[in-house]
């Protein structure tokens, strides 16, 4: 499939020169990473131990990918976005998903076709808190993290749905949250959150491969025993995170700056 282009009437939005501009590089020390050795899998935070994640001091790997003793593939990712404010973090989950695919690609133009909220209406909602226009809205998504282009329907919740305390939102560690299970060729659940850092935020990033709903709705590991996640999934993911999210810390700032106040 070939990447994704700039359209014509995308070409004459506002924000298009972000999809002009070359993306940020990676730093060394996470490619180093990504093309390096699979971390132990002791050091996988499991999922049923997923709320700690909501606190500073939270155990095992902070940067880097595994497959777990169970399977399941195991991605951390920590990032520094300087001058980024919690309410920067909860605009932009709604933003990027309504009114123009462009919004999506600025994030990462070699990668990322389209993310399409199935509730455009509610997302644009002005009464709606900026920290819930996620909750319970799902998001088509064509992305490629490295394996070739996929479909992706990624469903937010809210944070207490996924098992996290809410709290917690606000405090230092945790100043902000959004998650979601995914469903596509592998299911996976999703948590990204922010600590509060000096000059900006620490955005951190946890994604459990090979979990999902059962037909009760609870989320568990599809992964059948005995058998596991190829390390080429958890390995693609991480690379494509540590792409994204450096090259959205670069631009967030900017962006929200410019498109804050327009019509979403």
């Amino acid at each position: 499939m070939d990447r994704p282009v700039l359209t014509a009437e995308e070409a004459k939005l506002s924000y298009a020169k972000y999809f002009n501009q070359p993306l940020a590089p990676i730093p060394q020390e996470k490619l180093d990473i990504w093309h390096g050795p699979a971390a132990d899998p002791s050091t996988v935070l499991p999922f049923e131990d997923r709320a700690k994640f909501q606190h500073a001091d939270v155990p095992g790997l902070q940067n880097g990918f595994a497959v777990a003793a169970n399977g399941t593939g195991f991605v951390a990712n920590t990032t520094f976005m300087p001058g980024v404010t919690p309410e920067m973090f909860y605009w932009w989950f709604g933003w990027h998903s309504v009114t123009s695919d462009l919004r999506y690609k600025i994030w990462d133009k070699e990668d990322h076709w389209y993310a399409r909220a199935n509730k455009p209406d509610y997302v644009k909602d002005p009464s709606v808190p900026l920290s819930q226009r996620t909750w319970g809205v799902d998001h088509q998504i064509l992305e490629d993290i490295g394996l070739g282009a996929d479909d992706l329907l990624l469903c937010f919740r809210r944070p207490a749905d996924l098992g996290y305390d809410e709290s917690l939102l606000g405090t230092d560690d945790c100043l902000g949250m959004v998650c979601a299970f995914g469903r596509g060729n592998t299911p996976a659940v999703m948590t990204h959150l922010i600590r509060k850092a000096e000059g900006g935020v620490l955005f951190c990033s946890r994604f459990w491969m090979g979990y999902g709903p059962n037909e009760k709705g609870e989320l568990v590991k599809v992964v059948p025993d005995g058998v596991s996640i190829p390390e080429m999934g958890p390995r693609a993911l991480y690379g494509h995170n540590i792409k994204e999210f450096s090259n959205l810390a670069a631009i967030l700032p900017s962006v929200y700056a410019e498109e804050k106040d327009k019509p979403w």
